[in-house]
């Protein structure tokens, strides 16, 4: 699979990295021969980076008329307009169905060229306004962190970018080789795209966020049990309202839509590396019944737990 990423002069190297560590280094890091990984650029001269050193791409952007994706990693500008050259190359690749992704203000690239008209599409959330007020045809969603539309894709930032690639290389070598390539970058090996850009507190702080961050662990050890925010807030030896004020702060959700998310992970996992019926896994999950897995898994991915596990069932 022919992969091109798209450099350009003052872009920073951090995003240029991204998608070349996932498709090129951690790929073959990983013994993944399936990406062919070409950095291109609309002229090969030495270009500055954002970070005070020069990059040199090898490949022009020829390289797109036979590539499968290609990824437009960031963009110099919120008001920069693809050049002519680009536009059409671009616009011929996703004619003949390539996959065509921006990773962060790179959605501004697909943006001034059309390819988002009147479909859902995210970037960075601090350029939700800027897009907004220069895109009204594309329906912007700043709250999750990918998002895809047939053969197009959009990211926030550059953290999000990895889960985005890392999800390109989910959906077509399925999950046993995008876990391999995690482990390579030692990042999660898979956030979906419907998780919130927005986290309030990522790490504790204090002493009742570390306590709480343990009892998070232990949770997730036994997703099967009933956990309840009243059990909850005595282990913890808190009011039910404090414990609510922290779970939120440390988190970002709330108690029931965090214990969601982990149970539908779970089931992820278990749906992808065993041969579980739905009845058992989704007790083991915490479902308490096929039924209700079956609601929650397709309502978050689109899919029912059998199209999960026919579509990423690792060999």
């Amino acid at each position: 699979m022919n992969v091109a990423v798209l450099a350009f002069p003052n872009i920073s190297p951090f995003h240029l990295a991204a998608p070349c560590m996932v498709f090129g280094e951690g790929a073959r890091s990983a013994g993944i021969k399936e990406f062919n990984l070409a950095v291109c650029s609309e002229s090969k001269a030495v270009m500055p980076s954002s970070s005070g050193f020069d990059i040199q791409a090898r490949h022009s952007i020829s390289k797109f008329d036979q590539a499968d994706i290609i990824i437009i990693p960031s963009w110099p500008f919120p008001e920069t307009i693809p050049s002519k050259e680009l536009t059409t190359s671009l616009l011929t690749a996703h004619q003949r169905g390539a996959i065509i992704v921006g990773l962060c203000l790179g959605a501004y690239a697909l943006a001034h060229i059309g390819l988002l008209d009147n479909i859902e599409a995210t970037t960075h959330w601090a350029y939700s306004n800027d897009f907004k007020a220069r895109f009204p045809k594309v329906k912007l969603n700043n709250q999750v962190l990918y998002l895809k539309h047939n053969q197009l894709y959009t990211s926030a930032g550059t953290a999000a970018a990895i889960d985005c690639c890392l999800h390109l290389v989910r959906q077509y070598l399925g999950s046993k080789h995008s876990n391999a390539i995690a482990r390579v970058m030692v990042t999660a090996p898979y956030r979906t795209g419907g998780q919130s850009q927005f986290v309030a507190l990522p790490v504790p702080n204090n002493v009742a966020d570390e306590r709480l961050a343990s009892l998070l662990e232990q949770i997730q050890k036994n997703l099967c049990a009933t956990h309840t925010i009243d059990e909850l807030a005595k282990q913890m030896h808190m009011s039910r309202r404090t414990f609510t004020r922290h779970f939120q702060s440390l988190t970002g959700q709330s108690l029931g839509q965090w214990l969601l998310n982990q149970r539908l992970n779970y089931a992820q996992q278990l749906l992808e590396a065993t041969d579980l019926s739905l009845e058992h896994l989704s007790e083991k999950c915490g479902f308490g019944s096929a039924v209700t897995l079956r609601h929650h898994f397709r309502k978050q991915f689109g899919l029912s737990p059998r199209d999960w596990r026919n579509a990423f069932r690792q060999a």
